[in-house]
């Protein structure tokens, strides 16, 4: 694990019987130190993003949300509300770091007509996949130090494959620190929900980026679109929460 680390997560993962092993926080750094400990004591190597299973894993989160708004709809329809009207999710956006997530997601809507888009933070080029995505070409390193700590780690080789060559996903867009502090905010003291910052990327893209919300409004006309955000951790502490709003 990077050295800085938030303590909490620290304390899970000891608390789960890991044997930690510090490392850097770049990706470049993390990788040095995993191979050391493999040829060290003939460790196998499960990789946290970049590995078909992974993305398979981690796209389940698209297969829940559509059977749970299945499931809300025909619920309202059942009750007399207007849910027949309606064809459900429009469209999902899921944070993205090395992609897994991201790329899951997307194999779970190919074919449903539901469009997919990833969200990172811009500060200090932490919006790899972005850049990437527009320029064409992956973007193989990223150094940031971005409060979305899960999102500091650039696009891997095989998420790419699904987020880009196979244009499974619709587009890729990126926030400031000022707006995930703010959808985090947001989210603690309206839907009573303790979510790491990482997680407040998507919402703060639905909410502050002027190009998606323009894009939407665009295609989703009067009616606009059925929504669906993924927020995906709760790695955060009452005092990172609270220095994140002092800092705010």
């Amino acid at each position: 694990m990077p050295a800085i680390s938030v303590p909490q997560k620290i304390a899970a993962t000891k608390g789960y019987g890991a044997n930690i092993v510090f490392s850097g926080s770049t990706s470049v750094e993390r990788d040095e130190v995993a191979a050391r400990v493999i040829a060290e004591t003939g460790a196998r190597l499960v990789p946290p993003y970049d590995h078909p299973d992974i993305m398979l894993g981690q796209g389940t989160i698209g297969i829940e949300l559509q059977d749970q708004v299945a499931e809300a709809m025909a619920e309202e329809a059942e009750a007399g509300g207007k849910a027949e009207a309606r064809k459900g999710l429009d469209a999902i956006i899921t944070p993205c770091g090395g992609g897994g997530m991201l790329s899951g997601v997307a194999l779970s809507c190919e074919g449903t007509g539901i469009r997919v888009f990833g969200a990172e933070p811009s500060y200090q080029g932490a919006d790899d996949g972005k850049r990437g995505y527009y320029a064409g070409s992956r973007v193989r390193s990223v150094s940031t130090l971005t409060m979305a700590d899960g999102l500091r780690t650039p696009v891997g080789e095989h998420p790419w494959g699904v987020i880009y060559e196979r244009r499974l996903v619709s587009g890729m867009y990126s926030v400031t620190e000022e707006e995930i502090a703010a959808a985090m905010r947001l989210v603690l003291e309206r839907c009573k929900m303790v979510v790491e910052p990482s997680a407040c990327v998507p919402l703060a893209v639905a909410l502050f980026d002027e190009e998606f919300r323009v894009m939407v409004e665009r295609e989703g006309g009067e009616e606009g679109w059925d929504l669906g955000v993924v927020f995906s951790g709760g790695n955060v502490g009452v005092e990172a929460i609270g220095s994140l709003f002092r800092a705010s």
